[in-house]
């Protein structure tokens, strides 16, 4: 999995490519609980081949942080496969989710 984070408008944008699996999900869950304790996040899960339930419990503590925090917490070009995973979790109904990174910082702030 890669990784990278930029700022805009106040809001973190956390985007993961590749496969987020028992082997890459503690780096995701670093980053995203790092960015977590300085503004509102979002994830972009466009270049998400893969994500298992090792990756989906590192979004769910990331929201649990944001919320205690007081900011926001969103998913922006969700992949189908990760969507598939989220609906079958039926977190498609826990998250927001936004079709681009423009929708989700309008959402978020």
């Amino acid at each position: 999995m890669d990784h990278s984070v930029t700022e805009i408008n106040g809001v973190s944008i956390v985007t993961l490519n590749g496969d987020v699996d028992l082997e890459s999900s503690p780096v995701a869950r670093e980053v995203l609980l790092a960015a977590a304790n300085k503004t509102a996040v979002l994830v972009d899960l466009a270049g998400v081949d893969y994500i298992d339930s090792s990756g989906i419990a590192s979004l769910v503590e990331t929201l649990q942080a944001t919320k205690s925090n007081g900011r926001g917490f969103g998913l922006v070009q969700v992949s189908e496969t990760a969507l598939r995973v989220l609906e079958l979790a039926r977190l498609d109904k826990v998250f927001a989710i936004y079709p681009s990174v423009e929708d989700g910082i309008a959402g978020e702030t």
